[in-house]
């Protein structure tokens, strides 16, 4: 189960790149509940989307010309330069060089499907995961997901495990020590659409799934798959915010584990 106690590979933070902050702190707000603190005057905008007084996300505005709203899933790393030459080795490429800055390293990537994720050389990270309004799950989507595996296997160690899913095979990821459904955070499916880019989507969990879709399409966000029950799963929607950055909620299955 993903949570706050942070492995090697363990999905560490996410965050929201927008073309306007402030309609993305209005929009989640009202979706989620979600309150907005700033990083400060020095940190160029960025700041931190919290609930219950623990923080959830960040959120900063776009900063490559040509950008697209995107929600950005950072895995952790010892050694993020480390990791950089890995990603490069293995056929990735580099985003954004290893910077160093309040005592954390992060970087940014590419992977050699064209799906971006980043890596975080900390400690630290979400303050609150699992739990309604918050992190559950992280997922790939990608044309060829076994490739994609060994390509993080190779950054991560992680481990997969096939799950069999409506209309496709799943593999479900697991980071590379101790229990492999303790230590699950993820899975990777096949994209659903040639047109479709490959991608990370984060799944926030919810108490209500078809509450929360409600209130995207009444707050400017749009519906890209409606609420359906995925059995031993939960139920789950795909949905995109103004911006149209893409995310999920999914409400537990309350007899998993």
């Amino acid at each position: 189960m993903l949570g706050t106690e942070f492995r090697t590979g363990s999905p560490i933070w996410i965050d929201l790149g927008s073309p306007d902050t402030q309609e993305a702190v209005d929009f989640y707000g009202a979706v989620f509940g979600w309150r907005f603190a700033s990083a400060g005057p020095e940190a160029g905008g960025y700041g931190y989307f919290q609930k219950n007084g623990g923080t959830v996300a960040g959120l900063g505005p776009l900063t490559e010309p040509g950008a697209r709203s995107a929600w950005m899933t950072y895995f952790r790393t010892y050694d993020a330069r480390a990791t950089a030459r890995a990603v490069t080795d293995a056929g990735g490429r580099l985003r954004a060089e290893p910077v160093s800055m309040g005592g954390v390293t992060f970087a940014q990537f590419t992977d050699p499907q064209g799906a971006q994720f980043a890596v975080l050389q900390s400690g630290q990270g979400l303050q609150r995961a699992s739990e309604d309004d918050a992190l559950v799950w992280v997922e790939l989507h990608v044309p060829d997901p076994k490739a994609a595996i060994g390509f993080y296997r190779g950054l991560f160690g992680w481990r997969s495990q096939e799950m069999e899913a409506p209309g496709m095979t799943y593999q479900v990821l697991s980071i590379g020590e101790g229990d492999q459904q303790e230590g699950s955070f993820g899975g990777v499916a096949p994209l659903r659409d040639d047109r479709e880019d490959a991608r990370w989507v984060p799944y926030f969990a919810v108490a209500d799934a078809d509450a929360i879709v409600a209130r995207v399409g009444g707050s400017g966000g749009s519906v890209l798959m409606p609420t359906a029950n995925v059995p031993g799963v939960g139920r789950i929607a795909w949905l995109a915010d103004p911006a149209q950055a893409v995310f999920a909620v999914l409400r537990p299955d309350p007899r998993q584990p």
